[in-house]
């Protein structure tokens, strides 16, 4: 052995990577951001009304200097004395403690959503008369709070009709101080924001009519497994598989290691691909009873006990309970650039491959074409069918292809609607 080889390794040198420092900024930059944005807060209270003045007060200004008008200095003197008499209106401070109460978080549409927003004084001295107003979607309800002495509480009641599916966003409540002309406007928010979910209309359907997703319970499919139920045939024993599967007078009288092999079973999972694209529907109202025919047949199933996936162009849907599914649905929209039914089907069994029914979802626009070019999606261990909202025609059943497709007018159909199409 030589001395090169008893001889240890050199060293090699450090390498030190230093990254510049990033410069700080000068402490009076700092300072004048900081000035800025406490110089910026206060302008926030002044009211669109409140800058049209303002604006139109610099303009008779700059007229009135250049033009030596007496007129237009007026008019800029009268546009400032009215901000500044408006502000003593804004000035104070008060603390309270504001609940929004509602009777239920969940309502159908057509029934009120009632509730009550309690507000108390929880201050050290009385509070003057204020005036409280709930955002409620893009409507604010407002009420009026009397002079209250210290820990008093004042109730108000509301009530928000629902016309039309949809989840709204409750709050935050905000107490609201104006001067009578509505120049300035001091906002302070004492709630975070909640959420009301109106729901579609749903009909319960009975066993008779969502038997086919019982029928399919356990039918064996084509593909092969090594523990299962149903027993499909033996072969020779393979490294690693469980010896609790030897089949051991197969292997007696062959003289083999011998497993039983199995056949998978298909489970229930329910499919429901719902179009949300304009073009496919006549009117909003079509696209309602879309929406309510999905939540139907979605939460009977559910309550069966089964698997179901909802899928729009938008993406899929997660409900695993009923009230998780009408929940989703109730923020479900119509969208003129959505992909249409065969577009979403493709998508449909790539998020929901384990699918054994499937239920197409569209309106009385859209072309049988496009359902038969739909189905064509559809693997054939699956069933397919179509539901169409036809309001304003018979109900009535057809044969597509290989897809058996129903129009139903009304909700009230819908019942015997599903067990035609399911017969």
């Amino acid at each position: 052995m030589t001395d090169a080889a008893l001889r240890p390794p050199r060293r090699l040198p450090r390498l030190s990577l230093r990254l510049p420092r990033a410069r700080r900024a000068p402490r009076w930059f700092t300072h004048a951001v900081a000035w800025a944005g406490r110089g910026i807060r206060p302008l926030r209270i002044v009211a669109a009304l409140g800058w049209t003045v303002l604006a139109v007060g610099a303009v008779a200004l700059v007229v009135a200097l250049a033009g030596d008008w007496v007129e237009f200095l007026a008019v800029a003197a009268v546009a400032l004395a009215s901000v500044v008499v408006a502000v003593p209106f804004v000035l104070g401070r008060t603390a309270l403690a504001v609940r929004v109460e509602l009777v239920s978080p969940r309502v159908v549409v057509g029934e009120p959503a009632v509730g009550r927003v309690a507000v108390r004084n929880a201050a050290r001295r009385a509070s003057g008369a204020l005036r409280i107003e709930l955002p409620v979607g893009r409507v604010r309800a407002a009420f009026r709070v009397p002079r209250m002495a210290t820990g008093d509480e004042h109730e108000e009641l509301f009530t928000i009709p629902t016309q039309r599916r949809a989840i709204l966003t409750l709050g935050p409540v905000k107490s609201v101080r104006s001067d009578p002309a509505g120049l300035l406007r001091r906002e302070v928010s004492w709630t975070d924001p909640s959420e009301l979910y109106v729901h579609p209309r749903v009909v319960s359907l009975s066993a008779d009519t969502t038997g086919f997703l019982r029928d399919l319970e356990g039918l064996p499919t084509r593909d092969l497994a090594d523990d299962d139920v149903s027993f499909h045939a033996l072969r020779e024993y393979a490294p690693g598989d469980d010896l609790r599967h030897v089949h051991w007078k197969s292997t007696a009288r062959t003289g083999t290691l011998m497993i039983r092999q199995y056949e998978q079973t298909r489970r229930s999972h329910l499919l429901l691909v719902l179009s949300t694209r304009a073009a496919d529907y006549a009117d909003a109202g079509e696209f309602e009873l879309a929406v309510s025919i999905a939540g139907s047949v979605g939460v009977s199933a559910l309550r069966a006990g089964k698997a179901v996936s909802v899928l729009t162009p938008t993406g899929r849907l997660h409900a695993p309970t009923a009230t998780q599914l009408l929940d989703r649905l109730s923020g479900v929209e119509l969208g003129a650039a959505h992909d249409g039914l065969e577009a979403t089907a493709r998508a449909a069994f790539r998020a929901a491959p384990a699918a054994s029914v499937v239920v197409f979802l569209t309106g009385a626009a859209t072309a049988l074409g496009e359902v038969r070019a739909a189905s064509l999606r559809v693997p054939v261990t699956a069933r397919s069918m179509c539901v169409r909202a036809a309001v304003g025609e018979d109900l009535a059943r057809r044969t597509v292809g290989d897809v058996a497709t129903v129009s139903v007018p009304d909700l009230a159909s819908l019942h015997a609607a599903m067990r035609a199409v399911t017969a």
